[in-house]
């Protein structure tokens, strides 16, 4: 699943009507429960119920880590979603969420499929890559989009199998695949 952005409401949505079973299925989550729509309390407290789920840092869940562990305030991060994270947490936060944001992976490797929020150097192994190109990289993104709309098929962009991406929000209403990239964020969460 792609970004969330706090709305509880459609990630209950898209966790019921797929049958999603919270026991036995296994979920990995793109980054960015965060920021946006005014319930990341009820998002994080609903991804914690799953029992097999892999949670991938994104930019906005940095941000709102920075939060929780220093209480400051990010005026770019405020005007993006932040306060109303902030509301979300009235009475402070549990100590579980700050825990699920700080045990966050960069990425998430699975039989040669990548699981990144936001990008990567396609021609740098992972290892040498920073957190800056996973949270914040849309190269990948805007080329797999120029395929897509070009409608070239066939070209490989990584050395991997697939890979799956978020935070490049596209205007389409389903994710987008364009040779081994597919982008999930189809900006339902903002």
């Amino acid at each position: 699943i792609g970004d969330i952005h706090g709305a509880y409401r459609a990630l209950r949505q898209c966790l019921d009507r797929s049958g999603f079973n919270y026991n036995s299925d296994h979920l990995i989550c793109l980054g960015d429960v965060c920021d946006g729509w005014p319930e990341t309390r009820q998002s994080i407290s609903e991804l914690l119920k799953i029992g097999n789920l892999t949670y991938i840092l994104g930019n906005h869940d940095h941000w709102t880590l920075s939060w929780m562990k220093t209480g400051e305030i990010n005026n770019g991060w405020l005007a993006q979603g932040g306060e109303a994270t902030i509301r979300s947490y009235p009475s402070g936060v549990p100590e579980e969420h700050l825990q699920f944001l700080t045990d966050a992976l960069p990425y998430y490797l699975l039989n040669n499929c990548l699981f990144v929020h936001a990008g990567i150097e396609p021609l740098m192994p992972l290892e040498q890559q920073g957190l800056d190109t996973f949270l914040w990289d849309r190269n990948l993104a805007l080329k797999a989009l120029e395929l897509y709309e070009n409608k070239v098929t066939g070209k490989k962009l990584t050395q991997y199998e697939e890979v799956y991406i978020g935070h490049t929000p596209t205007s389409f209403d389903k994710p987008v695949n364009a040779g081994d990239v597919w982008l999930m964020d189809t900006g339902a969460g903002w």
